[in-house]
């Protein structure tokens, strides 16, 4: 039940939505790896301390990285509790469990529900010392409606500012990709 879990989890949603096969695998991985030890933990009846020290080797996964999105992180925390639900909780309970974790990720992550917000760091290639100007060159370069943006660097010698900016994508014209 496990291996159905997280094979539906990783490739069902997020590689067909996200196309990263670098987390493909470590999703499983990570999910296998904690189903096997809290599986043997359970067999083997070992102390309460030693569960405590499963949690502090969690705990050094480091999951702050730029590379990896709150998104993708919300992804490793579901491949864990997947590994633990389906470790610890009985067949039935482990059941309707898979199926509310993975029905909640698919609606969440789910492209019609934020689909066309997007994200994107940008460097210009000018200095705007008006809010407003920046917003409208940012809009006029991304042909999208700027939700938010925060100027994260200013360089005045290379005349350059990077900016984070929350946009909404234009409707795709059908036949358009």
């Amino acid at each position: 039940m496990d291996l159905a879990s997280i094979v539906a989890l990783a490739y069902g949603l997020y590689y067909r939505r996200h196309h990263r096969r670098d987390l493909l695998f470590a999703y499983v991985a990570l999910n296998v790896g904690i189903f096997a030890v809290v599986s043997l933990l359970l067999v083997q009846r070992v102390d309460v301390a030693v569960g405590f020290g499963l949690f502090g080797v969690l705990s050094i996964i480091r999951l702050r990285s730029s590379e990896i999105t709150q998104q993708e992180i919300a992804y490793y925390f579901i491949a864990i509790v997947l590994g633990l639900v389906n470790g610890i909780a009985g067949p039935l309970t482990a059941l309707l469990l898979d199926g509310v974790l993975l029905a909640v990720m698919y609606a969440a992550d789910h492209p019609a529900l934020l689909g066309r917000t997007r994200h994107q760091v940008i460097t210009l290639d000018v200095v705007h010392s008006d809010p407003d100007l920046l917003r409208v060159d940012l809009e006029s370069r991304l042909r999208a409606h700027v939700l938010h943006c925060v100027v994260t660097q200013i360089d005045y010698v290379r005349d350059t500012t990077v900016v984070d900016v929350r946009y909404v994508a234009p409707p795709q014209r059908a036949g358009v990709r």
